[in-house]
Order: C-alpha cells, then sequence, then structure tokens
C-alpha cells in the first residue's frame, strides 16, 4: 500500500495535498507537480511511503534541482514509485549506462526471460536482466540525509524513523493535523 502526499510551507504554516502518482513518470514529473502547488516558489516536500518497506522525501525550493532521501534503495527499486526517485546520480551512475530498473514491471517483479531475477546479499541487491550485467542497488538508505536539517529533522533522526516516517515527519514539521486530513 502507498501513500503519497505534498507538503507546501506557505506564510500561514504548513498545507498538504494527497497527490496521484498515476501519471508521474520521472523525477521531473514530480517536481513540475510540486511546483504547481506553491506558486510563491516555497519549500515543497513530496512524502512517499510504501507500508512497512521504504519511503522517500523529495525537497523542492523553487527553481533548485530536487533533493532526495529514500529510506531502503533496493526496496524501493522494486517499487514503481521508488524507481522514479532513484535517479542515475543518486545511485552513483554514469546516465548513459543502461538502466536495469525500467525492466521492473509495476509490480515490482521482472519482465523479460525466465532467469531473470534479483539476487540479494547483505550489502547490495544485483538486479539482472537476462543473464546480462547487473547495476548494484545499495540495502539502505540513499541521497541526502540533510534534506530536512533546517526543518527540524536532522540526519540521525531522519535515520531512526520507523514504518510510520511520513506521519513523524509531518509531526516534527508541526504538519501532522494538516497531513492527517488528506490521509
Amino acid at each position: 500500500m502507498y501513500f503519497a502526499a505534498l507538503l507546501a510551507r506557505t506564510e500561514d504554516g504548513w498545507e498538504a495535498s494527497d497527490t496521484e502518482l498515476d501519471d508521474v513518470e520521472t523525477l521531473s514529473d514530480l517536481a513540475d507537480l510540486a511546483r504547481e502547488a506553491s506558486p510563491d516558489e516555497d519549500t515543497v516536500l513530496v512524502l512517499i511511503e510504501q507500508e512497512g518497506s521504504w519511503f522517500g522525501v523529495v525537497r523542492i525550493d523553487g527553481e533548485e534541482d530536487p533533493r532526495i532521501y529514500v529510506s531502503d534503495a533496493a526496496a524501493a527499486a522494486r517499487s514503481s514509485y521508488g524507481e522514479i526517485l532513484l535517479t542515475d546520480e543518486l545511485l552513483g551512475r554514469d546516465p548513459g549506462d543502461e538502466d536495469v530498473l525500467d525492466a521492473l514491471d509495476l509490480d515490482g517483479t521482472e519482465d523479460g526471460e525466465a532467469d531473470d531475477e534479483i539476487q540479494d546479499d547483505d550489502e547490495e541487491a544485483q538486479v539482472v536482466v537476462g543473464g546480462g550485467s547487473a547495476e548494484a542497488v545499495p540495502h539502505g538508505p540513499v541521497g541526502d540525509v540533510r534534506i530536512l536539517d533546517d526543518l527540524g529533522v536532522g540526519e540521525k533522526e531522519l535515520r531512526a524513523l520507523s514504518e510510520d516516517a511520513v506521519n513523524e515527519i509531518a509531526e516534527a514539521l508541526g504538519a501532522s493535523e494538516v497531513l492527517e486530513t488528506v490521509r
């Protein structure tokens, strides 16, 4: 089960809106959607969670590039919404490399031949497509661990968030009541 919400900071505090990500295919699409939520170019947070598996935060400040944090890249890589956040830059890959995440179905399984599989070890998941080369997707967090520092959620707190991370972030921001209205 997924939940996605936008939190836009305004003069009057935080405003929340739930958002459908069905038409969002890229990080750029997501950033455009977030910018539409704040015509004054204020800070907008996109909070995405898959229950019990992973959560992601995308921060948009005006026209600046989006900042991203994902709690578990390997889990997010098996998710249609997670793969939007897992850019080549975030994963430390060259943009020209073949993106094996495109081979994943929306339900997190892979398209292709019967020998396609996702292999896990202690350090990273190897996404293997058609017996070809593998791309490493790390287990654990990736991205900007200081994404919410100036908003009261430091690196240590961000890494320690539980399965209820979206609510915990909203509570730390003083936005839990507005988030609850869209949940």
